[in-house]
């Protein structure tokens, strides 16, 4: 018997092989981007992962992802205001890619163009047999943005790429490739309206000797999946600052795959999750250390209200000729909930000798004796449980070094604490 018609399917799974079917036609790409579209349909037809798969074990898709909404094409979405004030906003709106100015040094393209000549059919290659992320996006997405920064290029207006739904199916891409000795901010703003399935796979590139910030920002409304994912190769003497701030969206899963592929590179990811009512969010990284004298630091905070799930999966990988490797990783938790829960799963994997490398994770409640210390002097327990989990936050917010981008993250750490707190 096929091992095809074994398969029972889901709701949820039958309506995104739908999706697939119904769209085919209709994206762009040559005879190459076809082939890339045709095998993940494949990866996704033999069903999505479930906590049997490792590396999926703390987001069990197959259960979580219930319903999968029509795709709508007379849904309108409209681009939001920048989260830095000035920023070069270039929208990507339910899918298509809008036409926008972009700063001195950076040229942007549509990804559907770079799609229909084949040129970027190589990004559409999910990276094994389990990445679902990348299958759904690259069987589904039409359009999206390639921003090239030049070899010296110092932008100082940031970039902000925006991917806007509203309701039902959105499908995105970003392609970014910043020149040797480049200099530039990047906001990846995830938003939108409406109960939706969301996919948006970035891929960063950075040259040697390059100095880039990528931020996102998941803002997503709480009835809404997001499947998110970013593809980084960083290159000799580069450094890349990741901040990862995710405070919405029903079923999140935000997948961070990294290369420090260039010796003396250093990279540096400083994340928050603000989880609230059932929310279930699920940040994966996998960091591979492939050059000696690299450096990397992760520390990832997270508050925990209501009945939120959480998790964090975290594995450094330092090859065998990537000696001199620094690598340490850190996840803290605040859990402000009896019914809320945090998985943390910190991973080494060393072949190297002559490095030095750790990992810790710790999930606590809110100091007493701090809170009653705040409540003598007259605070509110409302605003001194806010002034603590501001605390615990803001400390890797403000490890940004960049004010504008510290001003706006702790105004959306504030309005947060104030509906949930």
């Amino acid at each position: 018997m096929n091992i095809q018609t074994q398969i029972r399917r889901t709701a949820a799974e039958e309506a995104l092989l739908e999706a697939c079917a119904v769209r085919a036609d209709g994206l762009p790409g040559d005879a190459r981007v076809r082939e890339k579209r045709a095998r993940a349909v494949e990866l996704l037809k033999r069903g999505l992962p479930n906590r049997k798969v490792e590396i999926w074990h703390y987001t069990d898709l197959r259960r979580l992802l219930s319903a999968v909404p029509a795709f709508d094409p007379t849904a309108h979405a409209t681009p939001r205001e920048p989260l830095l004030a000035g920023a070069a906003v270039l929208p990507v709106l339910n899918g298509v890619a809008g036409k926008a100015p972009v700063p001195a040094g950076v040229t942007a393209t549509s990804l559907a163009e770079r799609l229909a000549d084949g040129s970027e059919a190589a990004l559409l290659e999910p990276a094994d047999a389990h990445d679902t992320v990348a299958a759904v996006n690259a069987a589904l997405a039409g359009d999206g943005l390639a921003l090239d920064i030049a070899a010296g290029a110092v932008v100082e207006q940031p970039i902000e790429l925006q991917n806007v739904h509203a309701g039902g199916q959105a499908h995105t891409r970003f392609a970014v490739r910043a020149g040797a000795g480049a200099r530039a901010t990047i906001v990846e703003r995830q938003t939108g309206e409406g109960q939706a399935l969301v996919s948006s796979v970035s891929h960063l590139e950075v040259g040697e000797g390059a100095d880039v910030a990528w931020l996102i920002v998941q803002e997503q409304p709480a009835e809404t999946t997001h499947l998110g994912q970013i593809n980084v190769r960083i290159g000799k003497d580069a450094k890349l600052t990741l901040f990862v701030m995710n405070t919405g969206g029903k079923l999140v899963r935000q997948e961070l795959r990294l290369v420090a592929e260039g010796e003396g590179s250093k990279f540096r990811l400083r994340g928050v999750n603000l989880l609230s009512g059932e929310t279930h969010c699920d940040v994966t990284m996998v960091l591979d250390h492939a050059a000696p004298a690299t450096v990397s630091t992760e520390i990832i905070r997270n508050v925990v209200t209501g009945r939120a799930e959480g998790a964090f999966q975290g594995q450094i990988r330092v090859a065998r000729d990537a000696q001199k490797t620094d690598a340490k990783m850190a996840c803290n938790t605040l859990l402000l909930s009896d019914e809320g829960s945090f998985s943390a799963k910190p991973e080494l994997e060393i072949f190297a000798d002559d490095v030095a490398c750790g990992h810790g994770a710790t999930v606590t409640e809110i100091e007493g004796d701090h809170l009653f210390y705040l409540m003598a002097r007259g605070i509110p327990e409302k605003t001194a449980r806010g002034l603590l989990v501001k605390a615990f936050v803001a400390e890797v917010i403000e490890e940004l070094e960049h004010e504008p981008a510290i001003e706006a993250l702790e105004a959306r750490l504030d309005a947060w604490f104030a509906e949930h707190g």
